[in-house]
């Protein structure tokens, strides 16, 4: 009786400046999104809707969300320079975490171009998955 032991295929390790570099550009993304709301809120509740205090509050809080997002981007980006070329890390269980189809094959290395949400759809459309 001969015992072949299965293989298992090595774990997927990339440089960790790559990935780094890929949460940059999702974090840009997510800035440009959430920056997409505040015209968006303006034209449904109109100019008086800068009357409510409670209105500003949200509106600052999206400049503030937009803000933090452009800089985690750039702080990540910076720090990302002074990493060693050799320093590589397994991301198959963080990918896994992520929940969202797109953001993990942007996350694992699958090129996409442009933004995750489509910007030519109307509002109302969505996808059936």
């Amino acid at each position: 009786m001969t015992f072949n032991p299965v293989m298992e295929p090595p774990a997927p390790v990339e440089a960790l400046s790559d990935i780094l570099m890929r949460i940059v550009s999702e974090l840009h993304d997510v800035a440009y999104l959430i920056e997409r709301i505040e015209p968006q809120l303006l034209e449904i509740g109109g100019a008086e809707i800068l009357n409510s205090p409670d209105a500003m509050k949200v509106m600052q809080g999206i400049d503030l969300a937009v803000q933090k997002s452009r800089g985690l981007a750039e702080f990540i980006d910076t720090i990302t320079g002074e990493i060693p070329h050799g320093w590589a890390v397994d991301v198959a269980t963080a990918l896994s975490l992520v929940k969202l189809a797109e953001m993990q094959k942007a996350l694992g290395g699958a090129t996409r171009h442009g933004h995750s949400q489509p910007l030519s759809k109307a509002a109302g459309d969505f996808d059936f998955f």
